[in-house]
């Protein structure tokens, strides 16, 4: 399959678009609402290949070891993400792991050998931990909230070591690495050295982890006032270290061509949001966030609601027509956001869609063009949300999708 060099499909400056892959079951929200999502491989190559013809540039996999929270089926996230990669030409997968669980040289190996195979197109997500329940099956400590950023800055330094050194050593808290040599490394290109690096977080020692080691900061759904105030902190750190850190925000998003459609499917998943599922996951999340010196890590100020989206994806607001949503998106460019992390309810369908309207009006808005009057145009395809295609719903097993599950 013919591939595209990493530059010629990187050469824009403007908004960058990523997905989150759907390689576990119950989508991106814990909601029994039918989705037509599935979280298979055949799936979810379709989904990337839509993906990058839309004009995405990124794609997430996620990392889940056990069944939790709705998503009682999960695929590894290295090994589905080199299954995308090599049914696609230009999108760049992102493979998500666990610091403490996964050991940094084997993901080290691992992340070399997808790079070169796959032209540069792999990239890893550095996720700390906030699932108590995984660490105590696997009998690793959980750590509390600051070691675990602790850990997962030794695990970033042991990447770029191995990447980029021959013989390295690494003396460590919780790693001690002695002259080993990587081969092959990962392709060097001309706009970046080593595979990009995404963290997420909200308290200060991500952010700390942030401006010190990775290239990427992914925020969870937020007000713009909160989003700044957090990129406006890493850069300060980050400038001080003499680097550069890009910034990507969660949302889900709900495109239809009237408001009041795009608010009337919120409040539908949200009515049929698993009660006990978002309790149980708010109850996890809330242990993992608030043990925190600031008290202010992820999800400390997320009420169910939010929840009902793993990673408060409705407070991003991109939800309603075209037109709103693109504005919004170019509001969040112009106070330093570089990417959409894009969650949907129908991934195919939503995609495709987001590629065809939203993504052309962000470009126009970039440019400087108005978009006033726009919505008043006929021609353009409204949004395949009502099809008649039966759906597919995406939970533990078929003969489980008529369970009753408890409510908000």
């Amino acid at each position: 399959m013919t591939q595209l060099s990493h530059q010629e499909y990187h050469d824009h400056g403007g908004m960058k678009f990523a997905h989150w892959v759907p390689n576990v079951s119950g989508g991106l929200v814990v909601s029994k609402i039918p989705q037509r999502t599935d979280w298979g491989l055949e799936y979810n190559v379709k989904l990337a290949q839509i993906a990058e013809e839309a004009g995405f540039e990124y794609a997430l996999t996620q990392v889940r070891l056990m069944g939790s929270y709705g998503a009682e089926y999960q695929h590894d996230s290295v090994m589905f993400s080199a299954a995308i990669l090599s049914a696609t030409r230009r999108i760049k997968i992102i493979s998500a792991i666990i610091p403490g669980i996964f050991h940094p040289i084997v993901v080290a190996k691992q992340g070399a050998t997808a790079d070169q195979i796959f032209n540069g197109r792999w990239s890893i997500h550095i996720a700390t931990g906030w699932n108590r329940e995984e660490f105590d099956a696997l009998g690793v400590p959980f750590l509390e909230h600051d070691e675990r950023y602790d850990r997962s800055r030794e695990f970033v330094e042991i990447l770029r070591g191995a990447w980029t050194e021959d013989d390295f050593c690494y003396d460590g808290k919780y790693w001690q690495i002695k002259d080993f040599t990587l081969r092959p490394r990962p392709l060097a290109l001309p706009d970046r050295a080593t595979p990009d690096i995404f963290q997420g977080g909200n308290s200060t020692a991500a952010q700390e982890m942030a401006a010190a080691v990775s290239d990427w900061y992914f925020m969870n759904g937020n007000s713009p006032e909160n989003h700044k105030q957090q990129i406006d902190n890493i850069d300060d750190m980050a400038t001080k270290r003499g680097r550069k850190v890009r910034f990507a925000v969660n949302a889900f998003v709900i495109a239809r061509e009237t408001e009041e459609e795009a608010r009337k499917e919120l409040e539908r998943i949200i009515d049929n949001a698993d009660g006990e599922a978002v309790n149980k996951f708010r109850v996890s999340v809330k242990e993992a966030g608030q043990a925190t010196d600031d008290n202010v890590g992820m999800w400390t100020d997320s009420n169910l609601r939010d929840l009902v989206q793993y990673n408060d994806g409705f407070k991003t607001n991109l939800i309603g027509t075209p037109e709103q949503i693109a504005e919004r998106i170019h509001a969040l460019r112009k106070i330093g956001v570089d990417m959409i992390l894009c969650g949907f309810l129908h991934f195919h369908e939503d995609t495709e869609y987001f590629g065809e309207r939203i993504i052309p009006l962000v470009r126009e808005l970039e440019r400087g063009e108005p978009l006033k009057g726009r919505e008043k145009q006929g021609s353009a395809r409204p949004h395949p949300g009502r099809s008649s295609a039966r759906p597919r719903l995406v939970t533990q097993a078929d003969a489980d999708s008529n369970l009753e599950g408890g409510r908000l």
